[in-house]
C-alpha cells in the first residue's frame, strides 16, 4: 500500500534580471512530501530565526525540497558528507526556540 503524501505545485517565474533584460523564464513542477509544508512555515516562522519574515518562507521551502532530495537519494556519493550533518542539523532546528 502506497504512502499518501501531500501533493505542491510550486511556480518560479523571472520578474526582473540585474542586466535589465526583459524576464522570459519560469518553471513549474508538482512535488509530493509526507509533511504539510504550511504547517512547517509557520512552525519556522514562530520559532523567529531570522530578521526578515520572508527568509523563514524560502528557508522552510527550500529545506523541505532539499530533504526529500536527500532521502531519496541518500546512497548517491555526493550526499554521503551530509547524511549524519543533515540529521544533526534536523535535531536542533526542531528543538530550537530562540
Amino acid at each position: 500500500m502506497k504512502k499518501k503524501n501531500n501533493k505542491y505545485r510550486l511556480t518560479l517565474a523571472e520578474v526582473s534580471l540585474k542586466d535589465a533584460s526583459a524576464p522570459t523564464q519560469s518553471l513549474d513542477f508538482e512535488f509530493e512530501n509526507h509533511d504539510n509544508i504550511f504547517n512547517i512555515i509557520e512552525k519556522v516562522e514562530s520559532k523567529n530565526i531570522f530578521e526578515n519574515a520572508k527568509d523563514a518562507k524560502k528557508f522552510a521551502v527550500g529545506l523541505k525540497l532539499f530533504g526529500e532530495v536527500l532521502l531519496r537519494n541518500r546512497n548517491h556519493e555526493i550526499f554521503s558528507d551530509l547524511q549524519t550533518h543533515f540529521k544533526g542539523f534536523m535535531v536542533k532546528l526542531k528543538s530550537y526556540n530562540g
